[in-house]
């Protein structure tokens, strides 16, 4: 209910308000004796304009779903783009859970390489997120250079995706959903991680809450394969399908049903074995399905731009066995990226 939803929320703890916003607004910020509570901050941010619809502007819309809407707004407060993200909740009980999962989730991480969660505006009829606005998806950025992007751009987004998984795996949670979509990018080339709706789910749903189709092709096939053994892995074959895609301009495995995703990534690196996903033959579902043996190809040569380490890199994402691939923190030490130099590790987190 939305009583529930409200209790779930609060603004976020870290928002501070620099003098010009509180001038603007001919406030004088006073003198505190002591730390605000609960309480009291947020009637104070209230009085400001956080946790207000009336506080944004919306311009354009930028997609729309069966529960969810996206626009394009502007900040009253600060004159600055955001992306505010209206959910519906007059839908039945269910369909906001993965809106508050995000929200709950989001308040916590702070990193350069995650999207900022500003505000969380709560009504009866509506939960509207308001995000920090970034350009372009992952996707938009490859369609908008012919699909070829420059080799060193391709290893200084890794490095970025692998920097903001590697903060959220160290956190425990793992994203899910990782796609070239999911993957905002700024006119700075700062890569972020959003879309966190299913992070922490008990299970990969078929539909997000904007009642898209969950694609099947950054999904690992052992969860294809019916596990339910949720770990940090599962995001490592994402980064791997996507690491594929900006090298080559095109998607590694686009199955349309879970049959075809299988088939086309045991065409490339070869039907499992024993040896090389050890209990695989007593598994039901791909007993079932009774594919054709393929021998596993050389990546060189669908990847030709990429040069021994990145193809070591990508071998090693794109593991069978869950628990050999590569994790992300692993990943940001690869050989790979000994060519941005020692100083990208000393990075802050935001």
């Amino acid at each position: 209910s939305p009583q529930d939803v409200s209790k779930r929320l609060s603004l976020p703890m870290d928002i501070r308000l620099p003098p010009e916003f509180l001038q603007k607004l001919q406030m004088e910020s006073p003198e505190l004796p002591k730390p605000l509570s609960r309480m009291s901050r947020r009637a104070s941010l209230s009085d400001i304009g956080f946790g207000k619809l009336e506080t944004y502007v919306k311009l354009d819309k930028l997609g729309e779903g069966t529960y969810a809407t996206v626009f394009k707004g502007r900040s009253k407060l600060t004159e600055n783009l955001v992306a505010l993200k209206e959910i519906r909740l007059e839908h039945e009980e269910g369909a906001p859970c993965t809106a508050i999962r995000e929200v709950s989730l989001l308040k916590n991480l702070k990193h350069a390489n995650i999207v900022t969660l500003h505000d969380i505006i709560h009504t009866e009829r509506s939960l509207t997120l308001v995000f920090e606005y970034l350009d372009k998806d992952l996707k938009q950025y490859l369609d908008n250079c012919g699909n070829l992007m420059s080799v060193h751009n391709v290893k200084i987004f890794m490095f970025q995706l692998l920097r903001g998984l590697a903060y959220c795996h160290g956190r425990k949670i793992l994203h899910r959903d990782l796609k070239p979509q999911n993957l905002l990018i700024n006119e700075r080339g700062e890569l972020k991680l959003a879309d966190f709706g299913l992070a922490r789910a008990k299970s990969v749903p078929t539909k997000t809450y904007s009642n898209e189709v969950v694609t099947l092709w950054y999904r690992p096939p052992d969860v294809l394969l019916g596990s339910t053994e949720y770990s940090t892995p599962i995001d490592m074959w994402g980064v791997g399908c996507i690491h594929y895609e900006m090298v080559t301009g095109r998607p590694m495995f686009p199955g349309s049903t879970v049959k075809e995703e299988l088939h086309l990534i045991f065409r490339l690196l070869g039907t499992p074995t024993e040896d090389t996903w050890p209990g695989i033959t007593s598994n039901e579902e791909f007993r079932g399905y009774n594919f054709t043996q393929y021998r596993a190809q050389p990546l060189i040569n669908h990847a030709p731009r990429l040069d021994s380490e990145g193809i070591d890199l990508l071998m090693n994402l794109l593991l069978y066995e869950a628990k050999g691939r590569l994790s992300a923190e692993a990943a940001l030490r690869h050989p790979y990226f000994k060519s941005l130099g020692d100083r990208v590790h000393l990075l802050p987190d935001s």
